[in-house]
């Protein structure tokens, strides 16, 4: 429905892409699979051939044959069967359409074990950066909502009750933190994407003197291998990327609840566009605000496949694995896509949303929330703390059974001021004044919303440093492949057997 007649608008078209219609099917993930495999291939003969272990006319061929199967779509490897997997039956291929002599070498120096270390990498890239990018997209729209409401009253709760005045801007300050720690924890977890696992074999490195800080570079990895155990029995990098994303879901579902509170009529104290609502299919007064429950839902995909691919790891030995490095893996893409929508939902989510001044003043005021600064207003005066506490608790209570009109009249009709005294102490007044701790307090305000913006600024800077550097080296690579098929057949004498092993 695009007018229920309660709602005037239907989804926008990001909802509903991402929540309501039905998804183009993806690509065939065996495809997909295959551009890294195929990739990393490209990478390893260049190398091959600039270190004289493969000849270049040998080369030539094989990186022909492997761009041309990448532009075909790998259409001539469909109708293959895969009874020992995918890559062989790939490589099988290769070796039957240019024979053993030429095929056959693709293998030199390499194992599928480091292969497959490395493809993982390389698909771990997109969803890190995806991720990255919609995080920083979300942090900086709470940082700048932050500055817009800066002064708008409301009141903070704690155990869903009111409690000390703030700002809604104070608030979304305070989420915009938050989200930037789990930023960096992102970040450093990507950071373990920069070692390029190609060159550590089945476990044990080779004996054929391969160059893997050049295929490294040619992939788009800042560093090579350094240990082929670490290499081979590890998956960290999934599992630190699925952590960061697991404590990010926490923070997610925290903030859409609170949204999903305010925004409900009960309370009243923020509204959600029509755009990011829905109705009923029977009820046609309802307006719910739906979106927020698929935050709440999907952030807790990395949680869960955090603890699933952990486990799988578990009481596995520190060597190459099944376990580890297929089953536990498969839970990984579907966590860091689900945390990605997550993310994407509640940026939508706090664009749209505007706060309610009205009510947020009228529950700060109703709901007592200078309380606690008349109490440190007597302390100023002598007062100790806890009998200021006693004294405004007597006063709350008068206020709430209608026997005073505000803490301050119950406490001059108790004695405990004098009743002349001018009422100094008022919601909006008190979030003014609490500059220190970290209050919302303008000066505290100004103090923390700078340096956080310019954190957000760096994640952005890095994220492109990083995603420039992969995008160069595929340029790198599609440049070293073209100079060596260019010039294969002018000058290159072939290896023999013996160069191939030793060297």
């Amino acid at each position: 429905m695009t007018n229920s007649g309660r709602l005037r608008s239907a989804a926008s078209p990001e909802i509903r892409r991402m929540l309501l219609e039905r998804r183009d099917p993806p690509r065939p993930a065996w495809k997909a699979e295959l551009d890294r495999i195929s990739q990393v291939d490209l990478a390893h003969v260049v190398m091959l051939s600039e270190r004289g272990i493969t000849d270049e006319d040998t080369a030539s061929a094989l990186l022909s044959a492997i761009r041309e199967l990448r532009e075909k779509d790998y259409e001539p490897l469909e109708t293959l069967p895969t009874p020992r997997g995918l890559y062989l039956a790939y490589e099988g291929y290769l070796i039957e359409t240019l024979g053993d002599e030429v095929g056959g070498v693709l293998q030199t120096g390499r194992s599928r074990n480091d292969l497959g270390v490395t493809c993982l990498h390389l698909a771990l890239r997109d969803p890190f950066r995806r991720l990255s990018a919609e995080l920083s997209g979300l942090g900086t729209v709470l940082t700048d909502q932050a500055r817009r409401y800066r002064e708008v009253l409301m009141p903070a709760y704690t155990h869903f009750q009111a409690a000390v005045p703030i700002t809604y801007g104070h608030y979304l300050l305070g989420l915009a933190q938050a989200l930037e720690r789990d930023a960096e924890a992102l970040a450093q977890a990507g950071r373990t994407l920069d070692r390029c696992p190609l060159g550590a074999g089945s476990i044990g490195g080779t004996t054929v003197p391969i160059d893997p800080s050049r295929t490294a570079e040619l992939l788009g990895f800042g560093e090579p291998v350094h240990n082929s155990v670490d290499a081979i029995a590890t998956r960290d990098t999934a599992l630190r990327l699925l952590s960061a994303a697991a404590v990010l879901g926490v923070t997610l579902d925290r903030a859409a609840l609170d949204l999903l509170m305010w925004s409900s009529a009960e309370f009243g104290l923020v509204t959600i566009p029509d755009g990011l609502v829905g109705s009923s299919s029977m009820m046609p007064q309802k307006r719910n605000a739906f979106v927020l429950e698929h935050v709440q839902g999907k952030s807790a995909a990395a949680l869960g496949g955090f603890v699933a691919a952990a486990s799988a790891m578990r009481g596995t030995p520190f060597t190459n694995s099944i376990a580890v490095g297929t089953e536990a893996m498969s839970h990984v893409m579907p966590a860091l896509d689900a945390t990605i929508d997550a993310v994407r939902i509640l940026r939508l989510a706090h664009e749209g949303a505007e706060p309610v001044p009205e009510a947020m003043a009228a529950r700060a005021t109703e709901g007592l929330t200078d309380a606690t600064a008349t109490a440190e207003w007597l302390v100023r005066r002598g007062v100790p703390f806890r009998r200021a506490h006693h004294q405004v608790g007597e006063a709350a209570l008068a206020v709430v059974e209608g026997r005073a009109g505000s803490l301050w009249s119950a406490l001059a009709d108790q004695g405990h001021i004098p009743a002349e005294s001018r009422q100094e102490v008022r919601p909006e007044t008190v979030w003014r004044a609490a500059e220190f701790g970290g209050g919302p307090g303008l000066p505290a305000f100004e103090r923390s919303v700078e340096p956080l913006a310019s954190r957000w600024q760096e994640h952005g800077r890095a994220l492109t440093g990083w995603t420039t550097r992969w995008q160069d080296a595929n340029e790198r690579l599609r440049d070293a492949v073209t100079a060596l098929t260019s010039r294969a057949g002018t000058d290159a004498a072939p290896a023999s057997r013996e160069e191939i092993i030793h060297g």
